[in-house]
């Protein structure tokens, strides 16, 4: 229901055919992951040659980058194949990978896409209400150099998120609270949904406003699958012809 299994249902839903280097295995349910084996940056190295060189993508979404490593790589990559847009909604794991990130990776994305959490370690600040959203996604996207979709999640604003952009004034998008308990994946949907829709030529206000109707109608499908937080329906306006 996450990682890259929701980034390919994602991209195929929101009409652009996706691929895929893979940068660690997990082991996960709908309740915890259990294990994490990262592969090697050589062998990460070698898939995104053999992408870049064959079919080129007019889009980057960046999910789980666990190590300094694997970051680096990326970046090289990105650096030696420019692509039109990225996005990264990375998962922050080692105070290193963080760095690297900060360092490598966010100069070279279009957008990023931290969630609250996140926001307060990139901004070194505490985030309680809009102002402090407001204010952290500024700090973030001057300090390095990308547009910023500072995510209100579940807890706080009420699923509203807000973008930033550089010599822009900033725009709130304001979902719909469903009531669903099942939103494993949500992070990952919504940026590769983004990365989709600038895949196809659209502004970024006008992908993030996108992404934000497709996952509202992926939850909104009510897919109740297994014990803990399950996924959502990825799928939910393909029409069952086959």
């Amino acid at each position: 229901g996450a990682g890259i299994q929701a980034d390919i249902k994602t991209m195929m839903a929101n009409g652009v055919y996706a691929m895929s280097a893979i940068t660690a295995l997990t082991a996960q349910n709908t309740t915890k992951v259990a294990d994490i084996m990262e592969v090697t940056p050589q062998f990460l190295a070698e898939q995104l040659d053999c992408i870049f060189t064959d079919i080129r993508p007019d889009a980057v979404k960046i999910g789980m980058v666990a190590s300094a490593d694997l970051i680096r790589t990326i970046a090289g990559k990105l650096t030696e194949y420019p692509v039109m847009v990225s996005t990264s909604g990375a998962r922050l794991i080692s105070e290193e990978a963080i760095e690297t990130l900060k360092e490598k990776l966010f100069p070279l994305a279009t957008v990023i896409t931290p969630n609250i959490p996140e926001a307060e370690v990139l901004a070194d600040m505490e985030i309680e209400t809009v102002q402090d959203m407001e204010k952290a996604a500024e700090v973030i996207g001057t300090r390095y150099g990308c547009s910023v979709l500072l995510k209100g999640g579940h807890q706080k604003n009420d699923a509203s998120d807000l973008l930033w952009q550089k010599d822009k004034k900033p725009v709130w998008f304001h979902g719909v609270r469903i009531d669903n308990p099942n939103t494993h994946g949500t992070g990952c949907t919504l940026s590769s949904a983004i990365a989709s829709n600038l895949a196809k030529g659209r502004d970024l206000e006008t992908s993030v406003e996108a992404a934000k109707r497709y996952i509202s109608g992926a939850l909104a499908a009510m897919l109740d699958l297994g014990s803990g937080s399950g996924p959502m329906n990825h799928g939910f306006a393909i029409k069952e012809e086959w």
